[in-house]
């Protein structure tokens, strides 16, 4: 049984080996550079960089992303359910219960956000 599994513990083994002599060779072969200034500088197209290094974003802005993928995934959850609909509840209203319940929770998030006033841009 543990003749499966030699070529898998031989390919980890050539995979270690690979990474830790190809880290020996980068440090005994590669330069050590001088840092300057001017190499730390960040690159802008040749322009002197002038200002800040970039805006910063308000955390309403992160807020309402995370609410959008959040309630998007969750529609993306509905498009099964809704191919399948017709023909299972000939068979039980189970599936019916179950997205009503599923959109119960979906909207009771959505109030609880615009009560907390994450959807509110004018703040």
């Amino acid at each position: 049984m543990l003749g499966e599994y030699l070529p898998v513990l031989l390919q980890i083994l050539v995979a270690i080996l690979f990474a830790a002599s190809a880290l020996v060779v980068s440090v005994l072969v590669g330069k050590s550079g001088k840092r300057t200034p001017a190499k730390d500088t960040p690159y802008e197209c040749g322009m002197i960089p002038q200002g800040e290094r970039q805006p910063r974003f308000s955390v309403k802005f992160y807020v309402v992303a995370m609410l959008f993928i959040l309630f998007d995934l969750e529609i993306v959850f509905m498009y099964p359910w809704a191919v399948v609909y017709r023909d299972a509840i000939r068979q039980s209203s189970v599936i019916f219960w179950s997205m009503l319940s599923f959109i119960t929770i979906l909207m009771v998030g959505y109030a609880y956000a615009v009560k907390k006033g994450a959807l509110d841009f004018k703040k």
